[in-house]
């Protein structure tokens, strides 16, 4: 138990952003309670707040690195740069819709339970993927049904 207490947590960690620690389950707790709910709200409020932080950082980076190269090779590499800065910061959009639109489904009460057959998604599962909406059960079957449908 001591060790789990000393582990290092990666600083990549959803719950490292957020500043919490994972949940603790009590004894007969009702699931999805105010405790859990208010603990979910605050991952997803930091993790949005850091996502919108990083995307102003990468538009000021793609504005101030615009350079007219002579080299051609020296274009393709900014080219290619820029390119990534915007699938990325596209991603990391998608990602931030995503969590506005769970922290709705906080707001009506409707967070931690799979869309699909309604189960409880699990604690360890969303402070894995906050976002999640589906319970691993479901996601699995989803896919399958994909990898077969793209073949």
């Amino acid at each position: 138990m001591q060790k789990e207490k000393n582990k290092k947590r990666s600083s990549l960690s959803i719950l490292y952003i957020a500043g919490v620690q994972p949940y603790e389950n009590k004894k007969n707790e009702k699931y999805m309670n105010t405790k859990q709910i208010n603990h979910f709200k605050k991952i997803l409020i930091a993790w949005a707040k850091q996502l919108k932080n990083g995307t102003s950082k990468k538009e000021l980076y793609i504005q101030e690195k615009t350079t007219n190269f002579p080299d051609p090779i020296d274009r393709a590499v900014q080219e290619e740069e820029f390119s990534f800065a915007l699938r990325h910061r596209d991603r990391e959009r998608k990602l931030i819709c995503k969590i506005e639109e769970t922290l709705k489904k906080v707001e009506k009460n409707d967070f931690g339970y799979c869309e699909s057959c309604g189960v409880e998604i699990g604690i360890r599962r969303l402070e894995a993927r906050p976002t999640a909406n589906l319970c691993i059960d479901c996601k699995t079957l989803s896919e399958i049904r994909e990898k077969q449908m793209l073949g």
